[in-house]
């Protein structure tokens, strides 16, 4: 039982990290925090299940559902409704972001269901036995899946020139302008990124949530809280915070009760910006 709380954490709080290092992303290059971030997450899983049981094959329904996200919640967004309120102050910005929350979830629930739907068991559900354990094929193959995606975030940042211009837009957005670098560009690049990130993270949360048009307020306060735990401004931080969250919730809700789960959450999250208000492995910004 041990064993198998440790991969169920891990892979609920690799989700998390997922969802998380879109809100670091967002911070870092346009200092904006996206509240409709869960929502948008729905959007995508609706949009991939409706694709499903139109007959699309899974592939291209999730190819699809990523063009769509990186198009309309990465780059209409952000053209659209961020880029005109992008100088304004972060109280504008924020209001914006809750107005799209309510309209994401308020919309699926009047134009398509307000009830549960399951989402089709896409990795199996035989378990993987290693000795004694029983291991969910959901679990592994989310792990596995967030392993590469948080990988290949890393080498894009790390390794292109679109990666070192965000990174020097976040080090320092004066000082990238003056450099040449496009700073309305890289923002945007990085919301269609968050975009296609929300789109893999609904793929491995809706088997597990189910469908309905309020599934993403949750993951998205939870993911928002493994950023502030770990370190808003850092990538690294998002991974720590998500990974922890999802740990703390499994462990609490099989050793304790999963009323407590949320609870001691919230406890860790306001011990941590008491202690340390940039978050365990954020650096302080002025």
């Amino acid at each position: 039982m041990f064993i198998q709380n440790v991969v169920s954490g891990v892979a609920i709080g690799a989700i998390y990290a997922l969802v998380a290092i879109g809100f670091t992303l967002l911070w870092q290059a346009s200092r904006t925090v996206n509240f409709a971030q869960g929502d948008f997450l729905t959007v995508c899983a609706v949009l991939m299940f409706m694709l499903i049981c139109l007959g699309v094959p899974f592939v291209w329904a999730l190819l699809i559902t990523v063009v769509a996200s990186a198009l309309l919640l990465g780059f209409v967004v952000k053209r659209g409704v961020i880029q005109p309120l992008i100088d304004r102050s972060h109280t504008t910005i924020i209001v914006a972001t809750i107005a799209l929350s309510f309209l994401a979830s308020n919309a699926i629930a009047t134009f398509w269901s307000a009830q549960c739907k399951a989402f089709p068991q896409i990795f199996g559900l035989a378990p993987y036995r290693v000795g004694s354990v029983s291991l969910s094929p959901q679990n592994i193959w989310t792990i596995a899946i967030a392993i590469v995606l948080i990988l290949a975030i890393n080498l894009f940042i790390q390794r292109t020139k679109p990666g070192k211009a965000m990174q020097a837009v976040a080090q320092n957005r004066e000082a990238a302008k003056i450099l040449g670098i496009n700073i309305s560009s890289v923002t945007t690049m990085v919301f269609v990124m968050n975009a296609v990130i929300v789109a893999f993270a609904a793929l491995l949360i809706a088997p597990v949530y189910m469908v309905r048009f309020d599934m993403g307020a949750q993951l998205g306060l939870k993911a928002f809280y493994a950023a502030t735990i770990g370190g808003f401004n850092q990538i690294r931080g998002a991974l720590l915070g998500g990974f922890l969250v999802g740990i703390i919730e499994t462990f609490t809700s099989a050793y304790l009760s999963t009323e407590y789960r949320e609870l001691i959450v919230l406890v860790v999250l306001i011990a941590v910006i008491l202690v340390r208000k940039e978050g365990l492995l954020g650096t302080e910004e002025r």
